[in-house]
């Protein structure tokens, strides 16, 4: 192990639904992962995070000692589930947190009724596209993403 990355025992971490309550850790997670795509004064604010689970968005994190080191957010447009946002506290990477997250995920999905999951991975994020190829996810080089925002922070 490297020595920086030492950290003392802690208790094993356990995966659970997260909360407008938990906005506060979500957005210091996020920001310590450096989430370049984050938007905490748009898409990302505590009321848009608020909206966005009445609506069915489901977060959920990875605590150890009641710390928050990582999360991810499941949604599904009614045919096709869709994992995003997956964080690792960076003093927890290469742990196997991750894939936990992605089936805990997948799991949560399965329950809405998907059958099929996708993730939106930037080709210059190696290391996630890396995560989802041994998480079982195939690269579909065929498909080009494209957005229309109606502001900097949608």
């Amino acid at each position: 192990m490297n020595p920086t990355r030492t950290r003392p025992p802690q208790t094993a971490p356990e995966i659970r639904r997260l909360g407008v309550a938990d906005y506060d850790a979500i957005l210091s997670l996020w920001q310590r992962s450096g989430l370049p795509s984050l938007r905490p004064d748009g898409r990302d604010s505590r009321d848009a995070f608020r909206r966005q689970l009445e609506r069915g968005q489901i977060a959920l994190g990875l605590e150890e000692s009641g710390r928050l080191i990582g999360c991810v957010v499941a949604t599904h447009d009614t045919r096709k589930g869709w994992i995003n946002r997956l964080v690792i506290d960076p003093v927890h990477r290469r742990t196997g947190y991750a894939q936990q997250l992605i089936r805990a995920a997948e799991e949560a999905l399965r329950e809405q009724g998907m059958t099929v999951m996708a993730a939106l991975i930037e080709d210059w994020n190696t290391a996630s596209l890396k995560l989802f190829q041994k998480a079982g996810y195939h690269v579909d080089s065929d498909v080009v993403y494209v957005s229309k925002r109606d502001s900097a922070d949608s």
